[in-house]
């Protein structure tokens, strides 16, 4: 694989990385991928929510969580309070509903704030991608893979890449800061 197409593989994977992140951050509105990340201990094992059980939003202000084994209700609702996302669930039957209270305004703040370090991570990241690729592709210079115009071009390369994934962070940041925001 060539320094481009490895830089260019790590930018995505980056930003893939920060698209996940976002997803389960909490917005004024419920979304069933706010409880992708909680961990559920079940079997004996940890599982992620999507692998036990299915979520859904109900009535614009509520979850409702219907696991795959009716049996692991209970320890679905223990993950969910475990995971420090402010919510109470109530096991009713072989469901869970997990009411979902509007965010205070500093809450609110607070979420955005790490969405912003979480993004300015990401884009650290890229620019580490880009100088690890930087040299690799002076190191193929000074072993002679390659001449010095390939070089410039793969470093011209190389930028525009980092430029385009740093812009596509801020673009999600400011996308989800707006929903985070709106009340």
């Amino acid at each position: 694989m060539s320094a481009i197409d490895e830089c260019k593989k790590n930018m995505e994977k980056a930003v893939e990385h920060y698209k996940d992140e976002l997803k389960s951050m909490r917005t004024n509105r419920p979304s069933p991928n706010m409880l992708d990340n909680v961990v559920i201990e079940v079997y004996g094992a940890e599982m992620r929510m999507r692998d036990v059980a299915t979520v859904a939003v109900s009535d614009g202000n509520q979850l409702i969580i219907t696991p795959f084994d009716p049996s692991t209700a209970n320890s679905i609702a223990k993950s969910i309070e475990k995971a420090n996302l402010n919510l109470m669930p109530a096991v009713d039957g072989h469901i869970v509903r997990v009411p979902i209270p509007p965010m205070s305004e500093e809450r609110r703040k607070e979420i955005a704030k790490d969405a912003r370090e979480k993004g300015e991570k990401t884009k650290v990241t890229i620019r580490d991608v880009r100088r690890r690729s930087n040299d690799q592709v002076k190191k193929q210079k000074t072993e002679s893979e390659i001449t010095e115009d390939e070089q410039k071009k793969s470093e011209k390369l190389i930028q525009e890449f980092t430029d385009k994934y740093c812009k596509q962070v801020d673009e999600l940041f400011s996308a989800k800061e707006k929903d985070i925001l709106e009340v």
